[in-house]
């Protein structure tokens, strides 16, 4: 009997122990997790911290740049060209996003800077283009403004300005390139200036001129988390566009005079389009995009959720839902596409 029992209590400690040695084992690996996850947030915080030092770390000259997390040192990249036109706004398109269907970031002072995101994607397998697959472009476009002192610079009593900052995933097959489209409509029968591309349609006279192209890689349309585009505008200064795709920073520099959109960016619009001369991004059906785009015009106001102020003509397949606006250190709109 007392064997038993002595037997009894052993057989009882072991399962106590084996129990709390699985509880240590649970214990240990929701450490881990928990290790895990701290370490990841912070990674990304410090990626994000990166990225907002690279919109606001100009380049040296203008040109071409590179740079790869954690430096914040630009490093001189070789240039290219790119052959790219896109296709302005002319009528407002039904139902979904772009040829003027989409919000706009309206700000009560001038626009200094801007940078669009995606902070939530879902459901996202696939996006074609005229080119095929993974064929998009990433637009962050200014207004269509007048009262640019660059109109008098070439010789025109008024004409409208319209600056885009592109990120292109392989337009005409280029690969993968970021660059400045510079855009004028002048009166009717008016030439472009030297060095100016002439297109013209029924609805309006225009001359376009791309900066420099940075060549960058080709990121397929499931990432679209991983990337930011920024535009920067300084007075007197350089005007710059950088696409950040997680640990790398692409950046391209042109003056400002080139349009002087500096003295007229007051809305930004922000989104993935088709690649160029007014085509269409395709995604599969159940893609939700989040769309977010930050401002700064000085202040800490809440920007405005502008409707229908979308200035680019190329489009996607994904319908707008409601816009949210907040204010404070770094101000901002947001909505969610989706079909």
């Amino acid at each position: 009997m007392t064997f038993k029992n002595s037997f009894g209590i052993r057989r009882i400690a072991k399962i106590v122990s084996v129990a709390g040695l699985a509880g240590a084992g649970a214990f240990l690996s929701a450490a881990t997790a928990s290790t895990y996850d701290i370490a990841a947030d912070a990674q990304a915080q410090a990626l994000t911290s990166w990225h907002e030092t690279m919109k606001h770390t100009a380049p040296p000259t203008a040109g071409c740049f590179h740079a790869s997390y954690p430096s914040v040192i630009w490093e001189k990249a070789s240039c290219g060209t790119t052959s790219y036109r896109s296709e302005p706004r002319v009528n407002m398109a039904a139902e979904t996003v772009g040829n003027g269907a989409d919000y706009a970031a309206g700000t009560s002072s001038l626009t200094s800077s801007a940078t669009g995101s995606f902070p939530v994607v879902t459901g996202v397998t696939s996006e074609t283009g005229a080119g095929g697959a993974n064929d998009y472009t990433l637009q962050l476009n200014t207004n269509l403004a007048n009262g640019s002192p660059a109109c008098a610079s070439y010789g025109y009593s008024s004409c409208q300005v319209w600056e885009q900052f592109i990120y292109s995933s392989n337009y005409g097959g280029a690969g993968a390139q970021a660059f400045i489209q510079n855009w004028m409509f002048i009166p009717r029968h008016a030439k472009c200036p030297s060095g100016w591309n002439h297109y013209s349609t029924s609805s309006y006279n225009g001359c376009y001129k791309n900066s420099s192209a940075i060549n960058s890689v080709t990121v397929p349309a499931t990432q679209l988390a991983n990337m930011k585009l920024a535009g920067v505008v300084a007075a007197n200064g350089n005007d710059t566009v950088t696409f950040t795709n997680g640990t790398n920073a692409y950046a391209v520099s042109e003056p400002d005079s080139t349009l002087a959109i500096a003295d007229v960016w007051n809305q930004s619009e922000f989104n993935i389009v088709g690649n160029g001369g007014g085509s269409a991004a395709t995604f599969n059906t159940g893609s939700s995009v989040t769309v977010k785009v930050q401002v700064n015009d000085g202040n800490t106001n809440a920007p405005s959720c502008l409707a229908n102020a979308g200035s680019t003509g190329e489009t996607n397949n994904l319908n707008l839902g409601s816009c949210s606006a907040t204010g404070g250190t770094s101000p901002y709109i947001q909505f969610t596409e989706s079909n």
